[in-house]
């Protein structure tokens, strides 16, 4: 049985944080530091993908070569175009590719375009994304966009665990709308990420109460856009790409690390919950004044 049609819309409209859950006292089991997890890595041999709405390899925040494949449409099945033009028709895929590259820039990037100019794509489409992901057996894979077709939840499921299955570490942003569902983020196998206001790249808590794992910078962030430009944008689909950024210098140094061993490494190294507990309650209140 195939799945039936969904809408995949990109994770940024809204910043969304359950900023006491952030703040929650954790302490790591493992010793691990950040110099041990990542000191000296650029990225160098981590194959990263971004799901999204494409990217424009000559902007300088992105800076170089990336090979661009879509997701295509014929009646009711969809095909890898592995040929595609390079481009981005929003802006949104490329200010996920330089936050990525800000972190490593020596990371080979793959862009997978799957939203199209109204930044919608169908459900089946990004299922197909997956799947290539999974045969690939990609990295590191950025998706800061979510489908809420109950409908295609089993797939979802079945095809982020394939790829977890593969070595694959699928980071992805949280829904925007709180108590919202929305997938493949509310899976285990893979990393989900919310935002915080803290702007510092380099700043990201980890959560013990999932299905958000991570908080990473994610309000007024400024980000590469269309024509060479930049933007300030707010949303879980910018705090992902900090993760997966993260995530491919620990990949990069560490490369025989599982997508598991690279979660709990993330999970080690994340800033102390006593930082988070600090902030949090001061996001808090800014949280009540912006709807």
């Amino acid at each position: 049985m195939s799945p039936q049609a969904g809408v995949t819309t990109p994770a940024w409209s809204e910043p969304f944080v359950d900023r006491g859950k952030l703040g929650v006292a954790h302490v790591s089991p493992f010793e691990y530091d950040r110099e041990r997890a990542w000191g000296g890595a650029t990225g160098e041999g981590v194959v990263v993908a971004i799901v999204d709405s494409g990217i424009d390899p000559g902007h300088p925040a992105v800076g170089g070569h990336v090979r661009s494949i879509s997701i295509d449409r014929a009646g009711e099945s969809f095909s890898i175009n592995e040929n595609a033009e390079p481009g981005d028709f929003v802006g949104h895929g490329t200010a996920c590719a330089g936050i990525i590259r800000s972190f490593a820039p020596n990371a080979e990037l793959v862009s997978i375009r799957v939203l199209g100019p109204n930044n919608r794509a169908s459900g089946r489409a990004f299922i197909r994304a997956l799947e290539w992901v999974a045969e690939q057996r990609i990295d590191v894979v950025n998706l800061s966009l979510s489908s809420r077709s109950d409908e295609l939840f089993p797939y979802f499921h079945h095809i982020v665990d394939e790829a977890y299955f593969h070595g694959c570490l699928l980071v992805s942003a949280a829904s925007n709308t709180p108590g919202e569902a929305s997938y493949p983020s509310l899976f285990s196998s893979v990393v989900s990420v919310a935002s915080h206001d803290i702007p510092d790249p380099w700043t990201y808590f980890y959560n013990p109460n999932p299905p958000v794992e991570f908080g990473a910078w994610g309000v007024d962030v400024p980000v590469a856009w269309l024509g060479g430009s930049r933007i300030v944008a707010s949303g879980n689909s910018f705090a992902a790409p900090h993760i997966a950024g993260l995530a491919a210098l620990v990949r990069s140094k560490h490369p025989s690390l599982t997508a598991f061993e690279l979660k709990s490494v993330l999970t080690a190294v994340a800033t102390p919950s006593a930082v988070g507990h600090e902030v949090v309650n001061k996001v808090e209140e800014n949280d009540a004044r912006a709807e």
